[in-house]
C-alpha cells in the first residue's frame, strides 16, 4: 500500500494541507469567534462607505464558507485520490491526477481572502480581487480536472492500462 501512495504522495500532502486548514479553522472559531467576529466590525467601522446593514452577516459567512468548503472538499479529495491509488491510471497521469484533486484545496481559501479583505475594500471588491479569482480559478479548475481524468480512466479507459 506505501508502495501505491508514492505516485499520489504530492496530491495526497495537498489534501492533508487543506484538511488541517479547514480543521484549523474550526478551532479557531470554538477557542475564539468573538475576535473572527471583532475583526470583521472593526473592518466595517474603519470603512462604512464600503458596507451596508447586511456585512457583518455576510463576511462572518465568508469565513464559515471557508471552513465548510476546507473540510468538505478535502473529505471527497481523500476518497478521490484514494481511489487514482488503485485506478490503472499510468503513474504520471496518477500523480498529475492526484495533484489536479489536491489544488481543490485552494478553492476554500477564495472564501478565506474574502473574509480578510471585505472589512477594508468590500465584499464587492473582496469578490472579484485577483487573490480571490485565482484561488477559486486553479482550486476548481484543478478540481474539475482531475475528476474528469480520473471519470475517463473509470469509465472509457483513457489514460491507462489494461488490466
Amino acid at each position: 500500500m506505501v508502495h501505491q501512495l508514492d505516485t499520489v504522495r504530492p496530491g495526497l500532502a495537498l489534501v492533508f494541507a487543506g484538511l488541517l486548514f479547514g480543521i484549523g479553522l474550526g478551532v479557531l472559531f470554538g477557542v475564539n469567534e468573538d475576535a473572527v467576529k471583532e475583526y470583521i466590525a472593526e473592518g466595517i467601522a474603519a470603512h462604512p462607505e464600503v458596507h451596508d446593514s447586511k456585512s457583518q452577516d455576510k463576511i462572518w459567512r465568508y469565513a464559515q464558507r471557508a471552513h465548510f468548503h476546507a473540510t468538505g472538499i478535502a473529505a471527497f479529495s481523500l476518497g478521490l485520490v484514494l481511489l487514482i491509488t488503485h485506478s490503472t491510471l499510468l503513474p504520471a497521469y496518477r500523480r498529475l491526477t492526484a495533484v489536479l484533486v489536491g489544488l481543490g484545496s485552494l478553492y476554500p481559501l477564495a472564501w478565506f481572502s474574502m473574509f480578510l479583505l471585505a472589512p477594508s475594500i468590500g465584499r464587492g471588491p473582496a469578490h472579484e480581487h485577483i487573490v480571490t479569482e485565482t484561488f477559486t480559478y486553479i482550486g476548481v479548475g484543478g478540481l474539475v480536472t482531475g475528476i474528469a481524468i480520473l471519470f475517463a480512466n473509470l469509465f472509457i479507459g483513457s489514460f491507462g492500462t489494461r488490466m
